[in-house]
């Protein structure tokens, strides 16, 4: 017995833990690692391909010009309509006015088309969804798009001026179309040269008018005589306006 016990301490001199120790090693392991048919509680990381929500504003809708943008691949969505927004812009379309209505139905149409393409997912809220977000308190059509898309961290598209200022000041991202066509226009400083064709007389009836591709009016002084024709102009003054960029030029002789 006393040499069985001195081989026991002989051995837990060459091992470098203890038997007592060693066993308390192996069951904090043994603890620490999942047991099968066990969910982990440990959070689950998040792929780096997260996409924003991105919130349609019946103005962007019948306004149209977003959806070129959309085909672009600019923005990929998802593409959210809330059922508030849908159903206003239905109304639009059943209008008597003839310009909404085409408008309104337009707007449906692209939205039916956006949601066909392929690569794209468009979703229309129901009202039990937005019941989730707890958008049933708001009354306001606005107010429930920046309140369900602040709750899914999304961002809107509008062409409303006052949405896109309220939205911001809640924190939201608003994208302005108007602002964004505004960003993209082509840009000319005084001293630019170039050719343009002047289509109609301005204001003044010595003035001819004629426009870049992208819309921005460019008004040419004493030059009512060459309308239909293609002019070499110089830039002389630049005036931003609500509605765009206005260029006055000068005839170069």
């Amino acid at each position: 017995m006393a040499k069985t016990k001195g081989v026991q301490k002989k051995q837990e001199k060459h091992s470098a833990f203890s038997p007592r120790v060693i066993a308390q090693i192996a069951e904090e392991v043994a603890r620490r690692l999942p047991h099968p048919g066990k969910k982990s509680n440990k959070p689950k990381k998040k792929n780096g391909n997260g996409k924003r929500s991105v919130f349609l504003d019946t103005s962007a809708i019948i306004d149209g010009r977003i959806f070129a943008v959309f085909n672009l691949k600019v923005f990929d969505g998802p593409f959210i309509v809330l059922e508030s927004i849908l159903s206003e812009l239905k109304h639009i379309a059943d209008s008597n006015d003839t310009v909404k209505k085409e408008r309104g139905r337009r707007g449906l149409e692209l939205l039916e088309k956006l949601k066909k393409t392929r690569g794209f997912k468009v979703e229309v809220f129901s009202e039990d969804q937005e019941k989730n977000l707890k958008l049933e308190k708001y009354k306001e059509v606005d107010e429930k798009l920046i309140r369900g898309c602040k709750a899914m961290k999304g961002k809107i598209i509008t062409c409303d001026y006052n949405l896109e200022k309220k939205a911001n000041i809640n924190g939201v991202t608003a994208i302005n179309v108007n602002t964004l066509a505004n960003l993209l226009k082509i840009t000319a400083i005084p001293g630019e040269s170039f050719s343009i064709k002047l289509q109609h007389i301005g204001k003044d009836i010595t003035q001819g008018v004629g426009y870049f591709d992208d819309g921005t009016m460019v008004v040419v002084e004493n030059s009512s005589m060459d309308l239909n024709k293609t002019v070499d102009v110089v830039v002389s003054r630049v005036i931003q306006t609500t509605a765009g960029r206005i260029l006055f030029a000068k005839k170069i002789f």
